[in-house]
């Protein structure tokens, strides 16, 4: 039989650690983030460090990392500069561009040319988002936490919402996943789209307890009696 595996986490090296966390912490959501360098030239990277983390204010979160000698790389550095930015969400006709922003491209080449895409003008803040990407959130700055020299988790503050046609509907504002289609990271090269769904209400106190509490117990032992 398999002993269960267990392992003090400080006594890892990084590069393993990531690998579990990465390969444990599964599906994650992805964010194909534009920015704008002092240059003009418009960046786009690819982050599955990322959330949804308040929505009093709506904030999100990126992991972002510096290269090994400290030194931040693009996205990290036009955010500091210009303290905007914009999150593009990645459905399954978007993954084969997306997986080539993330090739390590010189910072005066542009990711959106090397892939392909469109762009948009922002309507909050001045950068563009990604025309092809279903949703997209306009970001200002909240705060960073630098939480190493290569480590900084971004938070940033949303401004404003584009949907793609179809997605949400405008009445109830109810999110159609089948118009959607957003797929996930897993780890490596692996990614996944959603699979089958399930509902899964959940209870009130009163309604559990209904079900499960002293007089749901009682009442169930008396009919077996």
């Amino acid at each position: 039989m398999t002993a269960p595996f267990e392992v003090d986490f400080s006594t890892l090296p990084l590069a393993l650690r990531y690998k579990l966390l990465t390969a444990l912490v599964v599906p994650r959501p992805i964010a194909l983030v534009t920015t704008v360098g002092k240059d003009g030239v418009v960046n786009a990277a690819p982050f599955s460090f990322f959330n949804v983390f308040s929505e009093d204010p709506a904030l999100v979160v990126l992991g972002l990392q510096s290269r090994p000698d400290g030194t931040p790389k693009d996205t990290l550095k036009h955010i500091r500069e210009t303290g905007v930015f914009v999150v593009n969400l990645v459905d399954e006709a978007m993954a084969g561009r997306m997986n080539t922003c993330s090739i390590d491209f010189p910072s005066d080449v542009s990711e959106i040319e090397a892939a392909g895409f469109a762009v948009l003008p922002g309507a909050g803040v001045p950068v563009p988002r990604i025309a092809e990407a279903p949703v997209a959130l306009e970001c200002r700055h909240y705060t960073t936490l630098e939480v190493s020299h290569r480590r900084h988790l971004c938070i940033g503050s949303v401004v404003h919402l584009h949907a793609r046609a179809g997605i949400i509907d405008a009445e109830r504002l109810r999110v159609n996943l089948d118009a959607y289609k957003p797929i996930a990271r897993l780890f490596g090269n692996l990614y996944a789209r959603l699979g089958e769904k399930f509902v899964l209400k959940r209870q009130s106190f009163t309604e559990w307890d209904a079900e499960n509490g002293v007089d749901a117990a009682a009442d169930r032992a008396e009919t077996k009696s």
